[in-house]
Protein backbone atom coordinates (compact mmCIF):
# COMPACT_ATOMS: atom_id res chain seq x y z
CA UNK A 1 0.00 0.00 0.00
CA UNK A 2 1.38 3.68 -0.96
CA UNK A 3 1.28 6.49 0.82
CA UNK A 4 2.40 9.63 0.24
CA UNK A 5 3.81 10.58 3.47
CA UNK A 6 7.41 12.01 2.40
CA UNK A 7 8.54 12.70 5.92
CA UNK A 8 8.42 9.20 7.55
CA UNK A 9 11.42 7.67 8.51
CA UNK A 10 12.09 4.11 9.58
CA UNK A 11 14.81 2.74 12.13
CA UNK A 12 17.04 -0.71 10.77
CA UNK A 13 17.18 -2.46 13.68
CA UNK A 14 20.26 -5.24 12.65
CA UNK A 15 20.32 -8.63 14.72
CA UNK A 16 23.79 -9.43 13.40
CA UNK A 17 26.81 -7.67 12.66
CA UNK A 18 25.31 -3.82 13.40
CA UNK A 19 29.31 -3.05 13.74
CA UNK A 20 29.73 -3.89 10.10
CA UNK A 21 26.56 -1.71 9.03
CA UNK A 22 26.45 1.97 8.16
CA UNK A 23 22.84 2.46 9.45
CA UNK A 24 20.04 5.09 8.05
CA UNK A 25 16.23 5.62 7.83
CA UNK A 26 14.91 4.85 4.66
CA UNK A 27 13.43 1.81 2.87
CA UNK A 28 16.54 0.92 0.45
CA UNK A 29 18.94 -1.84 1.30
CA UNK A 30 22.25 -1.38 -0.19
CA UNK A 31 24.46 -4.63 -0.55
CA UNK A 32 28.26 -3.15 -1.35
CA UNK A 33 30.05 -6.53 -2.29
CA UNK A 34 33.93 -5.69 -2.10
CA UNK A 35 33.58 -2.23 -2.39
CA UNK A 36 34.06 -0.29 0.63
CA UNK A 37 30.79 0.74 2.21
CA UNK A 38 31.69 4.50 3.51
CA UNK A 39 32.68 5.20 -0.14
CA UNK A 40 29.02 4.72 -1.09
CA UNK A 41 27.49 6.50 2.28
CA UNK A 42 29.57 9.47 2.13
CA UNK A 43 27.69 10.18 -1.51
CA UNK A 44 24.28 9.38 0.34
CA UNK A 45 22.18 11.16 2.71
CA UNK A 46 20.85 8.77 5.95
CA UNK A 47 17.16 9.28 4.73
CA UNK A 48 17.89 7.95 1.35
CA UNK A 49 19.05 4.54 2.80
CA UNK A 50 17.89 2.00 5.30
CA UNK A 51 21.42 0.15 5.97
CA UNK A 52 24.53 -0.19 3.67
CA UNK A 53 26.67 -3.21 4.12
CA UNK A 54 29.50 -5.78 2.32
CA UNK A 55 29.17 -8.71 1.28
CA UNK A 56 32.53 -11.71 0.76
CA UNK A 57 31.09 -14.74 0.97
CA UNK A 58 27.59 -16.07 -0.36
CA UNK A 59 28.04 -19.31 1.97
CA UNK A 60 28.72 -16.99 5.32
CA UNK A 61 26.93 -13.97 4.92
CA UNK A 62 23.53 -14.17 3.17
CA UNK A 63 22.10 -15.88 5.85
CA UNK A 64 22.68 -12.78 8.50
CA UNK A 65 21.72 -11.04 5.56
CA UNK A 66 18.39 -12.33 5.11
CA UNK A 67 17.78 -12.57 8.86
CA UNK A 68 18.32 -9.11 8.65
CA UNK A 69 15.76 -8.09 6.42
CA UNK A 70 13.31 -10.57 8.00
CA UNK A 71 13.30 -8.81 11.06
CA UNK A 72 13.12 -5.49 9.31
CA UNK A 73 10.16 -5.13 6.84
CA UNK A 74 10.23 -1.57 6.17
CA UNK A 75 12.90 -2.56 4.01
CA UNK A 76 11.32 -2.86 0.43
CA UNK A 77 14.06 -2.01 -2.05
CA UNK A 78 17.36 -3.59 -2.45
CA UNK A 79 20.44 -1.97 -4.59
CA UNK A 80 23.12 -4.99 -5.27
CA UNK A 81 26.49 -3.33 -6.28
CA UNK A 82 28.52 -6.12 -8.23
CA UNK A 83 31.56 -4.20 -9.79
CA UNK A 84 34.21 -5.70 -8.56
CA UNK A 85 36.87 -8.75 -9.89
CA UNK A 86 36.40 -9.76 -6.51
CA UNK A 87 32.56 -9.51 -6.69
CA UNK A 88 33.06 -12.12 -9.62
CA UNK A 89 35.96 -14.33 -7.76
CA UNK A 90 33.93 -14.75 -4.74
CA UNK A 91 29.90 -14.93 -6.32
CA UNK A 92 28.43 -13.42 -3.40
CA UNK A 93 26.38 -10.68 -5.11
CA UNK A 94 25.43 -12.95 -7.35
CA UNK A 95 24.06 -15.48 -5.42
CA UNK A 96 22.35 -13.06 -3.52
CA UNK A 97 20.78 -12.11 -6.56
CA UNK A 98 19.66 -15.44 -7.58
CA UNK A 99 18.10 -15.65 -4.44
CA UNK A 100 15.54 -13.04 -5.23
CA UNK A 101 15.62 -14.09 -9.03
CA UNK A 102 15.46 -18.06 -8.67
CA UNK A 103 14.45 -18.57 -4.85
CA UNK A 104 15.74 -21.88 -3.19
CA UNK A 105 15.38 -25.84 -2.22
CA UNK A 106 16.21 -28.25 0.22
CA UNK A 107 20.14 -28.78 0.20
CA UNK A 108 22.80 -29.99 2.78
CA UNK A 109 25.72 -27.77 3.42
CA UNK A 110 29.47 -28.77 3.05
CA UNK A 111 29.33 -29.57 6.32
CA UNK A 112 26.49 -32.27 6.39
CA UNK A 113 23.74 -30.03 7.94
CA UNK A 114 19.92 -29.88 6.72
CA UNK A 115 19.67 -26.20 5.01
CA UNK A 116 18.04 -23.97 2.19
CA UNK A 117 20.42 -24.17 -0.76
CA UNK A 118 20.02 -20.88 -3.13
CA UNK A 119 19.64 -22.06 -6.97
CA UNK A 120 22.48 -20.40 -8.36
CA UNK A 121 25.04 -21.67 -10.05
CA UNK A 122 27.65 -20.09 -7.14
CA UNK A 123 26.84 -21.90 -3.75
CA UNK A 124 24.98 -20.28 -1.28
CA UNK A 125 23.02 -21.67 1.94
CA UNK A 126 20.50 -20.55 4.06
CA UNK A 127 19.73 -21.29 7.81
CA UNK A 128 17.66 -24.10 7.98
CA UNK A 129 15.61 -22.37 10.71
CA UNK A 130 14.07 -19.46 9.07
CA UNK A 131 10.97 -20.62 8.10
CA UNK A 132 10.36 -21.35 4.17
CA UNK A 133 7.09 -19.18 3.85
CA UNK A 134 9.02 -16.41 5.33
CA UNK A 135 11.78 -16.25 2.50
CA UNK A 136 9.04 -16.42 -0.08
CA UNK A 137 7.72 -13.37 1.57
CA UNK A 138 10.57 -11.57 1.61
CA UNK A 139 11.28 -12.38 -1.75
CA UNK A 140 7.46 -11.31 -3.03
CA UNK A 141 8.43 -8.09 -0.44
CA UNK A 142 11.46 -6.77 -1.98
CA UNK A 143 11.71 -4.97 -5.07
CA UNK A 144 15.49 -5.65 -6.03
CA UNK A 145 18.40 -3.88 -8.39
CA UNK A 146 21.62 -4.77 -9.24
CA UNK A 147 24.24 -1.92 -10.50
CA UNK A 148 27.70 -2.45 -12.17
CA UNK A 149 28.98 0.84 -10.62
CA UNK A 150 29.07 3.43 -8.14
CA UNK A 151 27.51 5.93 -10.09
CA UNK A 152 25.04 3.37 -11.36
CA UNK A 153 24.22 2.68 -7.72
CA UNK A 154 23.75 6.23 -6.44
CA UNK A 155 21.61 6.73 -9.20
CA UNK A 156 19.43 3.62 -8.65
CA UNK A 157 18.62 4.41 -4.91
CA UNK A 158 17.81 7.96 -5.23
CA UNK A 159 15.37 7.18 -8.33
CA UNK A 160 13.95 4.93 -5.42
CA UNK A 161 14.11 7.78 -2.29
CA UNK A 162 12.10 9.53 -4.78
CA UNK A 163 9.58 7.25 -4.98
CA UNK A 164 6.53 7.41 -1.95
CA UNK A 165 6.51 6.15 0.92
CA UNK A 166 5.57 1.97 0.79
CA UNK A 167 4.43 0.30 4.29
CA UNK A 168 6.12 -2.39 6.01
CA UNK A 169 5.35 -5.69 4.29
CA UNK A 170 4.56 -7.55 7.73
CA UNK A 171 5.88 -7.96 11.37
CA UNK A 172 9.36 -8.52 12.19
CA UNK A 173 10.56 -11.50 12.02
CA UNK A 174 12.84 -13.79 14.06
CA UNK A 175 13.93 -17.20 13.89
CA UNK A 176 16.09 -19.18 16.04
CA UNK A 177 19.62 -20.17 15.65
CA UNK A 178 22.26 -22.73 16.63
CA UNK A 179 25.67 -22.09 18.18
CA UNK A 180 28.70 -24.53 18.30
CA UNK A 181 30.56 -25.62 21.86
CA UNK A 182 33.75 -25.23 21.63
CA UNK A 183 36.39 -26.75 24.48
CA UNK A 184 40.02 -24.99 24.32
CA UNK A 185 42.83 -26.92 25.89
CA UNK A 186 45.57 -25.15 27.37
CA UNK A 187 48.98 -23.84 25.22
CA UNK A 188 50.98 -21.29 24.47
CA UNK A 189 49.30 -17.60 24.03
CA UNK A 190 52.28 -16.37 21.76
CA UNK A 191 54.63 -18.45 18.93
CA UNK A 192 53.40 -21.31 17.20
CA UNK A 193 55.05 -23.47 14.63
CA UNK A 194 53.04 -25.64 11.36
CA UNK A 195 54.91 -27.01 9.06
CA UNK A 196 53.79 -29.51 6.20
CA UNK A 197 54.76 -29.90 2.18
CA UNK A 198 51.90 -28.74 0.54
CA UNK A 199 49.77 -25.66 1.61
CA UNK A 200 46.63 -28.05 2.16
CA UNK A 201 47.89 -30.20 4.54
CA UNK A 202 49.77 -26.95 5.99
CA UNK A 203 46.21 -25.83 6.48
CA UNK A 204 44.59 -29.09 8.46
CA UNK A 205 47.05 -28.57 10.86
CA UNK A 206 46.70 -24.93 11.28
CA UNK A 207 42.99 -25.12 11.58
CA UNK A 208 43.93 -28.20 14.20
CA UNK A 209 45.96 -26.20 16.28
CA UNK A 210 43.96 -22.92 16.66
CA UNK A 211 40.36 -25.18 17.28
CA UNK A 212 42.50 -26.79 20.16
CA UNK A 213 44.52 -24.51 21.49
CA UNK A 214 43.25 -20.89 20.58
CA UNK A 215 41.65 -18.35 22.71
CA UNK A 216 38.77 -17.14 22.20
CA UNK A 217 38.48 -13.52 22.12
CA UNK A 218 35.52 -10.83 20.75
CA UNK A 219 36.68 -9.58 17.20
CA UNK A 220 36.15 -6.44 17.65
CA UNK A 221 33.41 -5.73 14.67
CA UNK A 222 30.60 -8.66 15.61
CA UNK A 223 30.93 -12.21 17.13
CA UNK A 224 33.84 -14.07 17.92
CA UNK A 225 36.94 -15.40 16.83
CA UNK A 226 39.40 -18.44 18.11
CA UNK A 227 43.29 -16.61 17.69
CA UNK A 228 46.76 -17.68 18.11
CA UNK A 229 49.49 -15.12 18.23
CA UNK A 230 52.08 -15.11 16.00
CA UNK A 231 51.66 -18.44 14.58
CA UNK A 232 54.27 -19.34 11.81
CA UNK A 233 53.13 -21.43 8.78
CA UNK A 234 56.44 -23.13 6.56
CA UNK A 235 55.12 -24.81 3.23
CA UNK A 236 58.12 -26.88 1.97
CA UNK A 237 56.79 -28.67 -1.24
CA UNK A 238 53.96 -27.40 -2.80
CA UNK A 239 53.82 -28.45 -6.72
CA UNK A 240 54.08 -25.65 -9.31
CA UNK A 241 50.79 -25.91 -10.34
CA UNK A 242 49.46 -26.37 -6.64
CA UNK A 243 47.79 -29.40 -5.21
CA UNK A 244 44.18 -29.60 -4.71
CA UNK A 245 42.61 -32.90 -2.48
CA UNK A 246 40.54 -34.76 -4.23
CA UNK A 247 37.61 -34.74 -2.79
CA UNK A 248 38.40 -31.07 -2.62
CA UNK A 249 38.42 -29.70 1.20
CA UNK A 250 39.88 -26.47 0.23
CA UNK A 251 37.48 -22.91 0.63
CA UNK A 252 39.31 -22.50 -2.95
CA UNK A 253 39.26 -24.01 -6.34
CA UNK A 254 41.31 -23.92 -9.27
CA UNK A 255 39.66 -21.05 -11.00
CA UNK A 256 39.26 -18.94 -7.63
CA UNK A 257 43.12 -18.93 -7.22
CA UNK A 258 43.97 -17.87 -10.65
CA UNK A 259 41.89 -15.06 -10.50
CA UNK A 260 43.78 -14.39 -6.97
CA UNK A 261 46.82 -14.73 -8.53
CA UNK A 262 46.31 -11.44 -10.43
CA UNK A 263 45.89 -9.72 -7.16
CA UNK A 264 49.09 -10.20 -5.89
CA UNK A 265 51.10 -10.11 -9.55
CA UNK A 266 49.36 -7.38 -11.94
CA UNK A 267 48.80 -4.01 -10.98
CA UNK A 268 45.16 -2.08 -11.93
CA UNK A 269 44.43 1.38 -11.38
CA UNK A 270 43.46 3.21 -8.92
CA UNK A 271 39.58 3.20 -8.19
CA UNK A 272 37.25 4.89 -5.85
CA UNK A 273 35.25 2.59 -3.59
CA UNK A 274 37.60 -0.36 -4.57
CA UNK A 275 40.04 -1.12 -1.93
CA UNK A 276 43.69 -1.91 -3.25
CA UNK A 277 44.97 -5.01 -4.45
CA UNK A 278 48.37 -6.87 -2.86
CA UNK A 279 49.85 -6.16 -6.62
CA UNK A 280 48.72 -2.39 -6.42
CA UNK A 281 50.68 -1.98 -3.26
CA UNK A 282 53.42 -3.99 -4.72
CA UNK A 283 53.95 -2.56 -8.07
CA UNK A 284 52.58 1.50 -7.98
CA UNK A 285 51.30 2.72 -4.89
CA UNK A 286 54.70 4.01 -3.18
CA UNK A 287 55.72 5.01 -6.56
CA UNK A 288 58.09 2.33 -7.11
CA UNK A 289 57.82 -1.02 -8.34
CA UNK A 290 58.88 -3.40 -5.31
CA UNK A 291 58.87 -6.43 -7.14
CA UNK A 292 61.15 -5.46 -10.07
CA UNK A 293 63.48 -3.73 -7.43
CA UNK A 294 63.66 -6.96 -5.37
CA UNK A 295 64.50 -8.93 -8.84
CA UNK A 296 67.04 -6.75 -9.68
CA UNK A 297 68.76 -6.71 -6.02
CA UNK A 298 69.12 -9.80 -6.17
CA UNK A 299 70.28 -10.39 -9.77
CA UNK A 300 72.96 -7.89 -8.47
CA UNK A 301 73.06 -9.60 -4.87
CA UNK A 302 72.09 -13.14 -4.63
CA UNK A 303 72.95 -13.93 -1.24
CA UNK A 304 71.73 -9.96 -0.38
CA UNK A 305 69.72 -9.97 3.00
CA UNK A 306 67.76 -6.67 1.87
CA UNK A 307 65.23 -7.98 -0.22
CA UNK A 308 62.13 -6.53 1.03
CA UNK A 309 59.03 -5.95 -0.01
CA UNK A 310 56.61 -3.19 2.29
CA UNK A 311 52.74 -2.86 1.72
CA UNK A 312 51.77 -0.82 4.74
CA UNK A 313 51.31 2.91 4.21
CA UNK A 314 52.59 4.59 6.89
CA UNK A 315 51.59 8.15 5.56
CA UNK A 316 52.47 10.94 3.58
CA UNK A 317 52.18 9.55 0.12
CA UNK A 318 49.78 12.31 -1.36
CA UNK A 319 49.35 10.59 -4.56
CA UNK A 320 47.08 8.04 -3.43
CA UNK A 321 45.77 10.61 -0.33
CA UNK A 322 45.79 13.88 -0.84
CA UNK A 323 45.53 14.13 3.21
CA UNK A 324 48.08 12.77 3.36
CA UNK A 325 46.83 10.39 6.22
CA UNK A 326 47.92 6.51 6.97
CA UNK A 327 46.92 3.02 6.86
CA UNK A 328 46.71 3.16 10.97
CA UNK A 329 43.82 6.37 9.86
CA UNK A 330 41.42 3.91 7.76
CA UNK A 331 39.41 0.90 8.09
CA UNK A 332 40.67 -1.72 5.91
CA UNK A 333 44.11 -1.39 5.85
CA UNK A 334 46.30 -4.57 3.89
CA UNK A 335 46.96 -7.39 6.13
CA UNK A 336 49.76 -8.44 4.05
CA UNK A 337 52.44 -5.86 5.45
CA UNK A 338 55.21 -7.29 4.77
CA UNK A 339 57.87 -9.78 2.32
CA UNK A 340 61.00 -11.22 2.66
CA UNK A 341 62.82 -13.05 0.17
CA UNK A 342 65.85 -14.45 0.53
CA UNK A 343 68.65 -17.16 -1.21
CA UNK A 344 70.20 -19.39 0.96
CA UNK A 345 72.18 -22.19 -1.13
CA UNK A 346 71.10 -21.58 -4.49
CA UNK A 347 67.22 -22.41 -2.90
CA UNK A 348 64.91 -19.24 -3.18
CA UNK A 349 62.77 -18.89 -0.23
CA UNK A 350 59.85 -16.30 0.76
CA UNK A 351 58.85 -14.92 3.80
CA UNK A 352 55.32 -12.94 4.46
CA UNK A 353 54.14 -11.29 7.49
CA UNK A 354 50.10 -10.80 7.93
CA UNK A 355 49.06 -8.46 10.83
CA UNK A 356 45.59 -9.93 10.51
CA UNK A 357 45.22 -13.40 9.02
CA UNK A 358 41.55 -15.56 8.63
CA UNK A 359 42.70 -18.98 8.42
CA UNK A 360 39.77 -20.68 7.87
CA UNK A 361 38.88 -18.76 4.78
CA UNK A 362 41.45 -16.64 3.48
CA UNK A 363 44.80 -18.26 4.56
CA UNK A 364 45.24 -20.91 1.59
CA UNK A 365 44.36 -18.23 -0.72
CA UNK A 366 47.35 -16.00 0.41
CA UNK A 367 49.83 -18.79 0.36
CA UNK A 368 48.78 -19.54 -2.91
CA UNK A 369 49.07 -16.30 -4.19
CA UNK A 370 52.39 -15.97 -2.16
CA UNK A 371 53.58 -18.76 -3.68
CA UNK A 372 52.99 -17.39 -7.21
CA UNK A 373 54.99 -14.70 -6.32
CA UNK A 374 57.36 -16.45 -5.52
CA UNK A 375 57.72 -18.64 -8.27
CA UNK A 376 57.36 -15.68 -10.39
CA UNK A 377 60.57 -13.73 -8.94
CA UNK A 378 62.21 -17.15 -9.37
CA UNK A 379 61.48 -17.29 -12.81
CA UNK A 380 62.47 -13.74 -13.78
CA UNK A 381 65.84 -14.19 -12.04
CA UNK A 382 66.68 -17.11 -14.00
CA UNK A 383 65.33 -15.83 -17.39
CA UNK A 384 67.14 -12.86 -16.75
CA UNK A 385 70.64 -14.05 -15.12
CA UNK A 386 72.43 -17.15 -14.69
CA UNK A 387 71.05 -17.87 -11.79
CA UNK A 388 69.02 -21.12 -11.63
CA UNK A 389 67.43 -21.55 -8.16
CA UNK A 390 65.56 -23.95 -6.90
CA UNK A 391 62.18 -23.38 -4.99
CA UNK A 392 62.93 -22.71 -1.30
CA UNK A 393 59.87 -23.13 1.30
CA UNK A 394 56.99 -20.35 2.03
CA UNK A 395 57.02 -18.88 5.42
CA UNK A 396 54.18 -16.67 6.65
CA UNK A 397 53.61 -15.15 9.87
CA UNK A 398 50.28 -14.76 10.83
CA UNK A 399 50.67 -12.14 13.74
CA UNK A 400 46.80 -12.41 14.48
CA UNK A 401 45.82 -16.35 13.53
CA UNK A 402 42.37 -16.65 13.57
CA UNK A 403 39.21 -18.45 12.43
CA UNK A 404 35.77 -16.63 12.74
CA UNK A 405 32.84 -18.47 14.94
CA UNK A 406 30.59 -18.67 11.89
CA UNK A 407 33.00 -21.70 10.73
CA UNK A 408 33.74 -23.46 13.49
CA UNK A 409 31.55 -26.24 12.43
CA UNK A 410 33.24 -26.21 9.03
CA UNK A 411 36.47 -26.61 10.98
CA UNK A 412 35.66 -29.02 13.07
CA UNK A 413 34.09 -31.12 10.29
CA UNK A 414 37.72 -30.46 8.31
CA UNK A 415 39.11 -31.75 11.56
CA UNK A 416 37.61 -34.66 11.81
CA UNK A 417 37.54 -35.98 8.53
CA UNK A 418 41.23 -34.76 7.37
CA UNK A 419 43.56 -34.16 10.42
CA UNK A 420 43.55 -37.92 11.57
CA UNK A 421 44.36 -39.06 7.87
CA UNK A 422 47.16 -36.22 8.01
CA UNK A 423 48.62 -38.41 11.18
CA UNK A 424 48.31 -41.32 9.60
CA UNK A 425 50.65 -40.51 7.06
CA UNK A 426 53.07 -38.11 8.90
CA UNK A 427 56.92 -38.50 8.19
CA UNK A 428 58.96 -38.16 11.17
CA UNK A 429 61.88 -37.03 9.50
CA UNK A 430 63.59 -34.60 12.12
CA UNK A 431 65.85 -31.75 10.46
CA UNK A 432 67.46 -32.11 14.10
CA UNK A 433 68.78 -35.73 13.24
CA UNK A 434 68.17 -39.41 14.76
CA UNK A 435 69.17 -41.29 17.47
CA UNK A 436 70.39 -44.78 17.50
CA UNK A 437 70.00 -46.66 21.12
CA UNK A 438 71.71 -49.45 22.13
CA UNK A 439 72.86 -50.96 25.77
CA UNK A 440 76.56 -51.80 26.32
CA UNK A 441 78.89 -52.30 29.08
CA UNK A 442 75.57 -51.37 31.50
CA UNK A 443 74.88 -48.35 30.35
CA UNK A 444 73.12 -46.70 28.04
CA UNK A 445 74.34 -45.37 24.90
CA UNK A 446 73.03 -42.73 22.50
CA UNK A 447 74.28 -41.29 19.60
CA UNK A 448 73.10 -38.45 18.07
CA UNK A 449 73.35 -38.64 14.01
CA UNK A 450 72.95 -35.76 11.19
CA UNK A 451 70.18 -36.13 8.84
CA UNK A 452 71.70 -36.80 5.57
CA UNK A 453 75.37 -37.49 5.44
CA UNK A 454 74.95 -39.82 8.77
CA UNK A 455 77.96 -38.24 10.96
CA UNK A 456 77.79 -38.36 14.81
CA UNK A 457 77.67 -35.08 15.87
CA UNK A 458 77.37 -36.09 19.82
CA UNK A 459 77.32 -39.19 22.55
CA UNK A 460 75.74 -39.38 25.53
CA UNK A 461 75.89 -42.44 28.17
CA UNK A 462 74.00 -43.02 31.31
CA UNK A 463 71.70 -45.30 33.21
CA UNK A 464 69.40 -42.98 33.46
CA UNK A 465 66.96 -42.40 31.32
CA UNK A 466 65.24 -39.63 32.72
CA UNK A 467 69.03 -37.58 32.81
CA UNK A 468 69.67 -38.74 29.44
CA UNK A 469 66.19 -37.36 28.07
CA UNK A 470 66.50 -34.04 30.09
CA UNK A 471 70.53 -33.92 28.71
CA UNK A 472 69.06 -34.65 24.66
CA UNK A 473 66.39 -31.61 25.44
CA UNK A 474 68.79 -29.79 26.58
CA UNK A 475 71.19 -29.67 23.80
CA UNK A 476 68.38 -30.33 20.89
CA UNK A 477 65.47 -27.47 22.04
CA UNK A 478 63.81 -27.89 18.68
CA UNK A 479 63.26 -31.56 18.81
CA UNK A 480 59.93 -32.33 17.06
CA UNK A 481 57.58 -33.51 19.65
CA UNK A 482 56.98 -37.01 17.97
CA UNK A 483 60.29 -37.55 17.72
CA UNK A 484 60.74 -36.48 21.49
CA UNK A 485 58.19 -38.78 22.78
CA UNK A 486 59.71 -41.72 20.89
CA UNK A 487 63.25 -40.82 22.78
CA UNK A 488 61.45 -40.84 25.74
CA UNK A 489 59.73 -43.99 25.15
CA UNK A 490 63.03 -46.02 24.06
CA UNK A 491 65.07 -44.49 27.01
CA UNK A 492 62.72 -46.05 29.35
CA UNK A 493 63.09 -49.22 27.43
CA UNK A 494 66.52 -49.24 27.75
CA UNK A 495 66.52 -48.32 31.43
CA UNK A 496 64.06 -51.49 32.06
CA UNK A 497 66.05 -53.92 30.17
CA UNK A 498 69.38 -52.59 32.61
CA UNK A 499 67.56 -53.28 35.30
CA UNK A 500 66.45 -57.06 34.53
CA UNK A 501 69.76 -59.22 33.51
CA UNK A 502 67.10 -61.45 31.50
CA UNK A 503 65.61 -58.53 29.42
CA UNK A 504 67.57 -57.59 26.23
CA UNK A 505 67.38 -54.16 24.53
CA UNK A 506 66.85 -53.36 20.98
CA UNK A 507 65.95 -50.07 19.62
CA UNK A 508 62.63 -50.05 17.62
CA UNK A 509 61.79 -53.66 18.85
CA UNK A 510 59.97 -55.04 21.74
CA UNK A 511 61.96 -56.58 25.05
CA UNK A 512 63.45 -59.77 24.04
CA UNK A 513 63.28 -61.98 27.37
CA UNK A 514 66.67 -64.64 26.96
CA UNK A 515 65.11 -67.28 29.63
Amino acid sequence: MITSNQSTEFQYKPLYKPNQLILGTGQTAIVTGWTVKNSVAKKLQPHEYAVIGQLYSSTRGISFLLRNLLANPHVRFLVVLNATKEDRNSGACECLLDFFRYGFKIGKSDTGKDCWLISSSRLGYIDIEIESDALEKLREAIDFREASSMSETIDRVRSLTNESIVKPWGNPLVFPDSEVITTVFPGNRYGHRVEAKTIAETWVKIIHRIRTTGTIRPTGYDGKWQELIDLIAVVTDEPDNFYYPEPNYLPIDQEFIQEYITQILNDSPYQEGVKYTYAQRLRSWFGRDQIEDVINKLIQEIDAASAVMNLWDSGGNIQRRPDGSSDHQHSGSPCLNHIWVRVVENELSLTATLRSNDMFSAWPANAMGLRALQQYIRDEIARRSDYNLSMGPLITISQSAHIYDDTWENADQLIQTEYSKLCQGRNYDDPVGSFVISVQNCEIIVEHITPGSGDVVNCYSGKSARKLYFKIAEDCPSLQVEHALYLGTELQKAEIALSIDTLVYKQDQPLINCN
